[in-house]
């Protein structure tokens, strides 16, 4: 069987992120609550109960809101490195042991069919790290919540199928929105979120002839827009040389809808 997988939710908001093959199906962060991720998951034709595991990317309440209510509802294990364990701690409340276990960074763990790999990115938070899932020869990356993307980084998720990038603002909003100046500092920042412009600089040195689609991903609700992540994306990939639409397609997400279930 092929791998799927659907963005379940993605913005300032909350985030989540599923995937499954024939033998496993994994959620990544679990930044709704309980409610709203269990009908996030109906509108998709699938239930938690179901999942072998929950991978958690850091600590920040938009990645973490209904971890420990999905975990001890269905007895689901937990996966996470052990600082952003340790930062977690009073935020998830009261989760079995034998339902903890630790993923290093940089490491790779194998459920039957599936290879999930983790590296590190740049991020204010204890030790943030995204995955890629290795399926059958087919590669999927998800990667936001980074102040930049490293040469480092870029090695690691080179020429994968499918891409969730984050795009988190327009520079020019931000500069000009209502955020405090430290606010906007921190976004701006190398432990902050890339803008659209540097996610699609990011996007020219790690799209392979195997990449056939993006999605942009973590948009802020108040210094970003579909439209406008899209058009800043496709116009910097376009004047490297890049053929949007021929070779591969840019995408959107959303902090309420998911995508649809896709096949890679």
């Amino acid at each position: 069987m092929t791998m799927h997988f659907s963005v379940l939710a993605s913005g300032s908001t909350g985030n989540a992120f599923y995937v499954e093959t024939g033998k496993h199906s994994f959620l990544v962060d679990s930044g709704l609550s309980g409610k709203q991720m269990e009908a996030l998951f109906s509108s998709i034709g699938r239930e938690v109960k179901n999942l072998s595991g929950i991978l958690v990317t850091h600590e920040h309440s938009d990645h973490i809101k209904g971890l420990g209510v999905l975990a001890r509802k269905y007895k689901l294990p937990i996966y996470a490195n052990e600082k952003t364990w340790q930062a977690m701690d009073g935020l998830i409340g009261k989760v079995d042991t034998e339902q903890k276990f630790t993923f290093d960074m940089e490491t790779v763990k194998t459920f039957d069919d599936l290879d999930i790999e983790s590296f590190g990115v740049s991020h204010d938070a204890a030790e943030p790290m995204f995955y890629i899932f290795h399926h059958e020869g087919k590669k999927l990356v998800l990667i936001t919540d980074t102040g930049y993307v490293s040469d480092r980084v870029k090695g690691i998720i080179q020429d994968a199928d499918t891409y969730v990038f984050e795009s988190n603002h327009d520079v020019q909003m931000l500069r000009m929105g209502r955020y405090p100046w430290n606010i906007k500092r921190r976004i701006l920042g190398d432990f902050g979120h890339v803008s659209n412009e540097d996610a699609a600089l990011a996007m020219c040195d790690v799209i392979g002839d195997k990449t056939k689609r993006i999605y942009l991903a973590h948009l802020s609700q108040d210094n970003n827009m579909k439209d406008l992540a899209k058009m800043s994306v496709t116009q910097t990939l376009e004047m490297k040389g890049m053929a949007v639409g021929d070779q591969f397609d840019i995408l959107d997400t959303d902090p309420k809808t998911p995508t649809i279930l896709t096949e890679i």
